[in-house]
C-alpha cells in the first residue's frame, strides 16, 4: 500500500497532505467491522474525509474472537508530523444487544476530566467528527453485510499514555492519553517560512489589485465568521494564519490604508498580551491575559481564579458571565489588542479588530471596528443567482 499521495502548495514548496487521528480510527474501524461481519479483511479502507478527498488506509495487525474483531491503522502526517505520527490507532468492533453503534475509547485514548470540551466530562477524548467518522463506516460494513443488530466500537492506540505528555492534553483536563480529533479528516501540512511567504503573497497580491483597505483572518473561521455573521465581503481578504505580526508588518510596507483583523478571541488574546505568532508552540498566555483583564476590571478574586482555571475562552467567558463582567472584560481587552496592532503597524496604517467565538458570537471590537468593516461590503448577488453558501474546508 503506498502512502498518501496529496500535495499542496505552500509559499514556494510542494508539500504532501497525510490524515488525521479520526481518520485512521474511522478506517481501522471500517475495516475491524467487515471482518467481524464477512470474516475478510480487505486489505484497505476507503474513508471519504469531510475535507472531500479520499483516503485508501492500510489495514494491519488483525485479530478477532467469538463476537468481536480488531485491526489499526498507522498514522500518517504527510510532511507536517506530529507527535502522532507513525502510530498504531486500533479500532475493535464488538457486538452487542444495543441497536445502534457505539463509540469509546480503550487504552491510550485519554478521557475527558474537566468541563468545556469537545466531550462531557467521562467521555472518551474522540471528538464530534471522528465520531461520526467512526460511526459512517461502521455502519456502511453492517448495511453492506445485512447486520442489523448492535455494535460497540472501543478505539486504543498503544503509545497514547506516552504521546500524552508531549501534547496539552494533561493540561487540558484529558488524562490518560491523546485524543482522537480532526474536522476535515486530512493534516495539511505547515511549513512556517513557507507560511510567511504564502502570507505576504496573498497581501501583495491583493495591494496589486488596487485593495487599500484589507480584512486579514488567521484561518477558516475568521473567514467563516466575518462572511456568515458579520456579512463582510471577502474581495479585499487574506488569510494570516498564526503570522499576525508578518501580515500586519506586509501590509504596512505594502501602503494598505487600514486593516480589520477578525478571528477568534483564543487566538486575539494572545495578541493582546503582545505575542504576534499565536502557535502554540511559540505562546499561549489566553488564561493570563483573560485573568488579568478580569482583575482590571475589578473582578473579584474567586472570579479571576474562575477565569484562570478555565479550560476553554468559552468557560472562562461563561465565569465572566457570572459575575457579571463579560462587558467589562471584553471591552478591556478590544482596548489592549487595539494598541497592541497599532503598534505593530505603525502610524501609517489604521488598524482594528473584532474577536467572537462560536457559542457566543462577536465579544470584543476595537472602537474603530464597524467603521473598518464597512469598507468590506458584501458582493452584490445578481437576481436569480443563488447563495454560495458556506465555504468549503
Amino acid at each position: 500500500m503506498g502512502r498518501f499521495e496529496h500535495y499542496i502548495t505552500v509559499g514556494r514548496d510542494r508539500l504532501r497532505c497525510g490524515y488525521t487521528t479520526g481518520t485512521c480510527a474511522a478506517a481501522a474501524a471500517g475495516g475491524a467491522a467487515e471482518l467481524l461481519l464477512t470474516g475478510r479483511l480487505p486489505a484497505t479502507v476507503r474513508v471519504d474525509t469531510p475535507a472531500g478527498l479520499p483516503v485508501e488506509a492500510e489495514l494491519l495487525e488483525p485479530s478477532a474472537g467469538p463476537g468481536w474483531a480488531a485491526c489499526a491503522v498507522r498514522k500518517d502526517g504527510g510532511d507536517d508530523p506530529d507527535v502522532t505520527h507513525g502510530a498504531l490507532i486500533f479500532a475493535r468492533v464488538e457486538e452487542t444487544g444495543r441497536p445502534g453503534v457505539a463509540v469509546d475509547g480503550g487504552e491510550g485514548v485519554g478521557r475527558v476530566t474537566r468541563p468545556g470540551l469537545d466531550q462531557p466530562v467521562g467521555a472518551a477524548a474522540i471528538n464530534r467528527v471522528p465520531r461520526q467518522m467512526i460511526r459512517a463506516q461502521v455502519e456502511k460494513a453492517a448495511s453492506a453485510a445485512g447486520y442489523g443488530g448492535g455494535l460497540l466500537v472501543t478505539i486504543s492506540v498503544p503509545e497514547g499514555p506516552r504521546l500524552a505528555g508531549k501534547t496539552f492534553n494533561p493540561r487540558l483536563g484529558i488524562e490518560g492519553g491523546i485524543s482522537i480529533l480532526g474536522t476535515s479528516g486530512i493534516v495539511r501540512p505547515m511549513s512556517e517560512a513557507a507560511l510567511i511567504d504564502s502570507v505576504r503573497l496573498e497581501i501583495r497580491l491583493q495591494r496589486a489589485a488596487g485593495a487599500r483597505d484589507l480584512l486579514v483572518t488567521p484561518g477558516n473561521y475568521g473567514e467563516r465568521f466575518s462572511r456568515e455573521i458579520l456579512g463582510l465581503g471577502l474581495s479585499h481578504w487574506a488569510t494570516c494564519s498564526n503570522y499576525i505580526g508578518e501580515a500586519l508588518d506586509c501590509a504596512a510596507c505594502e501602503g494598505f490604508r487600514t486593516l480589520l483583523l477578525v478571528g477568534h478571541i483564543g487566538k486575539l488574546c494572545k495578541v493582546a498580551a503582545g505575542s504576534m505568532n499565536t502557535h502554540s508552540r511559540v505562546a499561549d498566555g489566553r488564561r493570563e491575559t483573560l485573568a488579568a483583564h478580569t482583575a482590571l476590571a475589578g473582578g473579584e478574586r474567586e472570579t479571576v481564579a474562575a477565569v484562570f482555571q478555565a479550560v476553554t475562552t468559552d468557560g472562562a467567558v461563561e465565569a465572566l458571565d457570572r459575575a457579571g463582567l463579560r462587558a467589562p472584560v471584553m471591552a478591556s481587552l478590544a482596548e489592549a489588542l487595539g494598541q497592541q496592532l497599532q503598534r505593530r503597524a505603525g502610524a501609517e496604517m489604521e488598524t482594528g479588530a473584532i474577536f467572537f467565538s462560536d457559542r457566543y458570537g462577536v465579544l470584543g471590537k476595537t472602537p474603530n471596528a464597524d467603521r473598518l468593516a464597512a469598507l468590506h461590503p458584501p458582493a452584490a448577488r445578481k437576481e436569480g443567482q443563488p447563495d454560495p453558501g458556506p465555504a468549503g474546508t
